[in-house]
């Protein structure tokens, strides 16, 4: 095979940029100012998908690269940036999150951050930390994760004794929705834990109504919590295909001796089991009663929908951990993952698929490093009922007219994306409802008679 016959063009890729998820990453730190180290649309696109997703105003700087920058470096127009964000928004951290273009050319990101405190060594600085976020390396949710490691690797303290662990937890979450967060913190003060949850932007992208316009939203992780997360005494990591990489949990477990606790995403009975087990071995408690209740229910719903989703087929595409979540939810209440899309290229998704799933009997097609063109010509072939996935797969769903289910990021061809309940007993419910509503629906519109009861 010739090198042109093995190039291949994206097309409408089935992913986002890495310095999108680092942005999404240090909103869910408290006094963050995130700066890109790139060019202007770098941060113009990124703030575009996150408004239209949280509906929130968002601040992203810029080192705003030029032609010249791009020759002779970034070194001036990054210390600049530093200067300018710190007079005007006086941010704790400053998360700076490299591109394509500063990665490109070299920059010494490292070097140019100690230069910059040297020569401001008079001045109270905030926090500054450098995250590598080449898009070409990967996908937003290698810059969420990278940064999420970034952060807590700068916290970290030399001093991590067994006699200073508290009784404490760590939750360190995947890109979820913001309901998503506040649910997982209800969860853990149902049992009673003293926990730290990170990245917690529940406040500070799905904010209150405010009489003045504040610069940087409250809310966020306190910094204070992060500096302690050393003295935790188990970090829960939450993803199937994170636990398979080297992370901030893996860090804190091999370098700071910390016991570390993975799971999936909690969509699903099964799921959320293991979930919820987790957490009563933990504390000590029993599944709370409410929690249990919540179970039934979801149970008895499984039971009364079941004649309307048994058998149909979907295809799920978007972030790898939750495409591996949605794909057992799916088979737990008997329907087919027959298409799973994902612009990522670990390998790491058909692995979680193939072990966690009916991966053979479902004929189950995963597509890595793919885009909705590849999406589109599996569709064809094998003509799915639902797509279940962010706003991106709208066009493919009205070409091939399949109800879209939206999940995940980005939602910005609804409202509330940022308030969708994926998680939980109670997310699950609400999911399996909305399925269930869709399939009903299609069947009664395509009815020429119709139907009003069911």
């Amino acid at each position: 095979m010739s090198d042109l016959e093995q190039y291949k063009v994206t097309q409408n890729a089935c992913k986002f940029c890495s310095p999108l998820g680092a942005s999404l990453a240090f909103k869910g730190l408290e006094g963050a100012m995130n700066l890109i180290h790139g060019s202007q649309g770098c941060s113009t696109y990124i703030r575009r998908y996150m408004i239209s997703h949280f509906r929130e105003p968002i601040d992203i700087a810029s080192s705003n690269f030029s032609e010249d920058t791009a020759i002779f470096g970034g070194q001036n127009n990054l210390k600049t940036s530093l200067k300018n964000i710190i007079l005007q928004y006086n941010p704790k951290i400053i998360g700076i999150s490299s591109t394509c273009l500063s990665e490109t050319i070299g920059d010494d990101v490292n070097r140019i951050i100690n230069e910059f405190i040297e020569e401001n060594k008079n001045i109270k600085l905030p926090y500054i930390i450098p995250v590598s976020t080449p898009s070409y390396k990967g996908t937003h949710t290698d810059g969420y994760y990278n940064s999420i490691f970034a952060i807590i690797k700068y916290f970290s303290q030399s001093n991590n004794s067994e006699n200073n662990k508290k009784n404490r937890i760590t939750l360190l979450l995947p890109p979820l929705s913001c309901t998503d967060i506040d649910h997982f913190k209800e969860i853990l003060n149902d049992y009673k834990l003293d926990s730290i949850v990170f990245p917690d932007y529940s406040d500070t992208l799905n904010g209150t109504l405010w009489e003045s316009y504040k610069k940087i939203p409250p809310g966020g992780t306190p910094i204070k919590d992060i500096k302690k997360i050393n003295e935790t005494r188990i970090v829960i990591e939450i993803g199937r295909i994170i636990e398979e990489k080297m992370s901030a949990g893996k860090y804190l477990n091999t370098e700071k001796k910390i016991p570390l606790s993975s799971c999936g995403i909690p969509i699903g009975i099964k799921e959320n089991d293991i979930f919820f087990n987790q957490l009563s071995n933990i504390s000590g408690f029993e599944l709370p009663d409410k929690y249990n209740k919540e179970r039934s229910r979801l149970i008895d719903s499984y039971f009364d929908g079941h004649k309307v989703v048994f058998g149909k087929k979907a295809c799920i595409f978007g972030d790898e951990d939750l495409a591996v979540a949605l794909g057992i939810f799916l088979e737990e209440i008997g329907m087919i993952p027959n298409i799973i899309v994902t612009g990522a290229k670990t390998g790491l998704l058909t692995k979680k698929i193939k072990h966690l799933t009916k991966f053979e009997k479902n004929k189950t097609i995963v597509l890595e490093d793919s885009d909705f063109i590849d999406m589109e010509r599996e569709i064809e072939k094998n003509k799915p009922d639902l797509l279940i996935g962010n706003s991106k797969g709208y066009k493919t769903a009205k070409k091939f007219n399949i109800p879209l289910i939206r999940a995940g990021f980005p939602i910005h061809d609804r409202f509330g994306g940022s308030r969708i309940l994926h998680i939980g007993y109670r997310g699950t419910s609400r999911l399996f409802d909305e399925i269930v509503n869709t399939l009903l629906t299609v069947k009664q519109y395509s009815n020429p008679v119709g139907y009003t009861y069911f």
